[in-house]
């Protein structure tokens, strides 16, 4: 057998992981079944517009830099980024809005003017949050783990109420402020992965004390600069990366996994195999003879998807932020049509992320390019999106309208639509849940599939499905933690 580690999938994990291996002399053969790296984190060009795809906004970028570093390079020689500050704008129907600033000066004022009594409620919520981060980030974020059990340590016993996860985020959130506004605002974090606010643990609020006290940064050119960043580093390291290569099976000899098989009948063998797909989809398509597995994991809740709207429009509304988001009238309402009645909220908060104040090259003069993205159910059949998209929508947009965009419908020149069922099919996503499987309950974050399969010997997962989570930089260290986790196996 060839002594090579094979990669499937090129998301960031995949990307990650591949260098991390290379650095350490290994030979890596990377397969990506699309025609270009980086996964969800993805870019579309059309009639002059560009539009980052996936995620719009980098915390932790000493994560970024670790990696970097790891590939004999740094994040300045790659990358140009920039803090943004403010990092958001929120916009609510009766006129409010708050601006979330990284300078803490500024950030106490917009509180004050919205309620002056949370200003403390704040202060006391930063305290509680970074006590939550401090015991999480060692054990859960930064060490390989295959599971609940390795992580019973004393120390994260010790901290087990710390972390508090026996309340909701709501539940902690309206603990510390007065306001409904703020109550709102601070819920919404739980949908970084993808959750509900009003059943994740409220250990997720570790999420806005990591974007408030850490940054939110933009990358010049565009988010997707990342992507082509870690190609660029793997392939000095000598990784063969191999696009529109999909893999059809993933070979055992009965017991290990030995090896993959292509779309084109192609055998390639590897010594490991490391997957950068979702792991029920991976024991569901890819592992036929683990069909036990494989229902266990569809048993499990999805995330949440999205439902984007890429538009292209031929005027310029100054009170965009590069993000801005604007709230439903009914969150609570929101979030058990996505994740219990699963249907798309009538109502729906509405992201908007546009670059082309910051990049003039993503839109032309006088234009904008704004990626629209709603919270939608993970496809489960309930909406025929391909009859639907359309309607839903023009939903969209008049709702925009209605909070300020006017005569939006009237300016676009292009417009493309992504559904749940486009992120299914193009990332091999269950559902198109963007983040794998849901943190909807007290220990589920926990509970993710491990890095290292306990029931195929050779087979590892990388990426937002397994440990520690989605989202930029715990994706970037499940790619370390996975990488020592095969270095160690390998002795």
């Amino acid at each position: 057998m060839e002594q090579q580690i094979l990669i499937v999938g090129a998301g960031l994990g995949g990307l990650a992981a591949a260098i991390r291996l290379a650095a350490h002399g290994q030979k890596v053969t990377l397969l990506e079944k699309n025609e270009r790296v980086g996964g969800k984190l993805n870019i579309h060009t059309a009639q002059g517009y560009t539009f980052d795809t996936g995620p719009s906004l980098l915390t932790m970028p000493w994560v970024l830099e670790e990696l970097f570093v790891a590939a004999g390079s740094d994040l300045q020689q790659e990358l140009t980024i920039r803090a943004l500050d403010p990092i958001c704008r929120y916009y609510w129907l009766d006129g409010m809005r708050f601006e979330t600033w990284q300078s803490l000066p500024q950030l106490l004022q917009e509180i004050e003017r919205i309620e002056p009594a949370d200003v403390q409620g704040f202060l006391r919520f930063v305290a509680y949050s970074e006590q939550i981060y401090r015991a999480v980030v060692g054990p859960f974020m930064l060490r390989p783990f295959d599971g609940l059990r390795d992580l019973l340590t004393p120390a994260l016993l010790r901290d087990s109420l710390t972390i508090d996860p026996l309340r909701s985020v709501d539940q902690a959130v309206r603990s510390f402020f007065k306001s409904p506004y703020l109550h709102q605002l601070f819920n919404r974090y739980a949908t970084y992965n993808g959750s509900s606010p009003y059943r994740a643990p409220a250990t997720f609020n570790v999420i806005p004390y990591v974007e408030l006290s850490q940054g939110g940064w933009y990358v010049h050119g565009g988010m997707y600069e990342i992507a082509r960043a870690l190609e660029r580093s793997a392939q000095r390291l000598g990784v063969i990366i191999r696009t529109n290569a999909p893999v059809r099976q993933i070979r055992t000899n009965g017991t290990r996994a030995v090896g993959v098989t292509l779309d084109s009948g192609e055998q390639l063998d590897g010594t490991a195999i490391v997957v950068n797909a979702d792991p029920g989809y991976t024991y569901q398509e890819l592992l036929p003879d683990r069909p036990a597995i494989a229902k266990r994991l569809s048993k499990r809740e999805l995330s949440c998807s999205g439902f984007v709207l890429l538009l292209g429009i031929n005027r310029i509304y100054p009170e965009l932020r590069q993000h801005t988001i604007f709230f439903s009238n009914d969150y609570p309402r929101e979030f058990r049509q996505i994740f219990e009645q699963g249907s798309a909220p009538q109502d729906p908060t509405i992201y908007v992320n546009v670059t082309s104040p910051i990049d003039p090259s993503h839109a032309p003069p006088g234009h904008m390019n704004l990626f629209v993205l709603v919270n939608a159910p993970a496809h489960t059949g309930k909406i025929d999106w391909t009859h639907e998209a359309a309607a839903y929508g023009d939903l969209v947009i008049k709702k925009l309208e209605r909070m300020g965009l006017a005569e939006l419908g009237q300016s676009i020149e292009y417009r493309h639509t992504i559904t749940p069922t486009d992120l299914a099919e193009r990332y091999n996503a269950p559902g198109g849940a963007i983040y794998g499987l849901s943190s909807n309950s007290p220990w589920s974050a926990f509970l993710r599939p491990p890095l290292r399969s306990r029931d195929t010997p050779g087979l590892y997962f990388v990426g937002g499905g397994t440990h520690p989570g989605g989202g930029i930089p715990l994706v970037l260290l499940s790619g370390r933690a996975v990488a020592e986790r095969v270095l160690a196996d390998r002795g």
